[in-house]
């Protein structure tokens, strides 16, 4: 429970992250994330992984100081947004592996809605991280891809969401 608390990465590096505990009993079909960090880095970073052994995996990575991508299983959807440093943002963004519909949320707003990987599912033993990403299960790690700031605010649910649930995160 992170209410009234953060997570603070102080610096670049290899091996620091958060395991979040979840234990999927289905194959992932839907999913959505957010949380809030604040950092001045404007080289590329993970904010949030999940992987599995079978290599499925979930990403949501900022590949520059305007654009947030989502990857689902190797391909990815971007989302434009300001250009802010060592502001703090608050994201969310949610798939649906039905409709293949990925919502994105800029500080409770909502970016146009994209498609990426209609039917695909993440199988059920995953590892779920914040701050960094995965290049094989629950390691693997590469400090040039590492969160340094603060995080706070991480929600992560099994289900799509609705524009009343970003505004309640």
């Amino acid at each position: 429970d992170l209410l009234y608390k953060m997570f603070v990465f102080p610096q670049e590096t290899k091996d620091s992250h958060v395991p979040a505990r979840a234990k999927p009993e289905q194959p992932l079909r839907n999913f959505t994330v957010c949380l809030r960090s604040y950092t001045d880095l404007t080289r590329p970073y993970s904010l949030f992984s999940c992987a599995t052994k079978a290599q499925d995996k979930i990403l949501l990575f900022k590949a520059e100081p305007s654009e947030y991508r989502l990857y689902v299983g190797g391909k990815f959807v971007s989302f434009s947004v300001p250009r802010s440093i060592a502001v703090s943002e608050h994201i969310c963004a949610s798939w649906k592996s039905t409709t293949s519909i990925v919502g994105f949320w800029f500080n409770g707003k909502p970016w146009p809605r994209k498609g990426l990987q209609r039917g695909y599912t993440v199988g059920v033993e995953a590892a779920i991280l914040l701050g960094q990403e995965q290049d094989a299960f629950g390691g693997s790690f590469d400090a040039q891809q590492s969160f340094a700031g603060e995080m706070s605010v991480a929600y992560v649910w099994a289900t799509g969401i609705s524009a009343s649930g970003v505004m309640a995160a």
